[in-house]
């Protein structure tokens, strides 16, 4: 069997030295791959949010199985995409993978479904998050996370945020 692992970082090489060890795969090919899965599997250079290329790609490689690593294929629906094009693939949902993808998500369905959580408030403005801060617990750490969909984080602006808030407690 052929497998396609979508990625380039640590997991993907730790997928690619598991999947390596079975007999029952022929080759290995990773999208884009790193330079540890090179020792393990053929990287091709490939933008894994091109779903077209890679689904040309995994036909003529013939490759029966994908196995997708990052988060942001996931969220932008790689699953749904190749299961629509009738191959199989290792990986949530676009719908599944928001678990993963965005706190908000995650944090409303736990409220909607009674699953313990951390108490939490989502704000379209710092005012609005430095009330909330402060009418909260003192004793308790309070942490605050900026939405935005994965990889496209912008650990400055966050940045800028909190110094943005010298009086809000943490």
């Amino acid at each position: 069997m052929n497998v396609g692992i979508i990625g380039s970082g640590g997991r993907e090489h730790a997928l690619c030295a598991f999947l390596k060890k079975s007999n029952k795969i022929n080759k290995i090919y990773c999208f884009p791959g790193n330079g540890g899965t090179s020792s393990l599997a053929d990287n091709i250079k490939i933008n894994p949010s091109d779903f077209e290329k890679l689904k040309e790609l995994i036909l003529k490689l013939k490759i029966e199985l994908v196995v997708v690593g990052p988060e942001k294929p996931l969220v932008d629906g790689v699953a749904n995409f190749l299961e629509k094009n009738k191959i199989k693939v290792f990986g949530p949902s676009k719908i599944a993978s928001q678990l993963e993808g965005s706190k908000i998500f995650t944090k409303n369905l736990c409220k909607k479904y009674k699953i313990p959580t951390a108490n939490f408030g989502v704000f379209n403005s710092i005012e609005k998050s430095i009330i909330f801060l402060n009418n909260k617990d003192k004793n308790h750490k309070n942490y605050i996370k900026q939405q935005a969909k994965c990889l496209r984080r912008d650990p400055h602006k966050l940045k800028r945020f909190l110094y943005s808030c010298v009086g809000v407690r943490s």
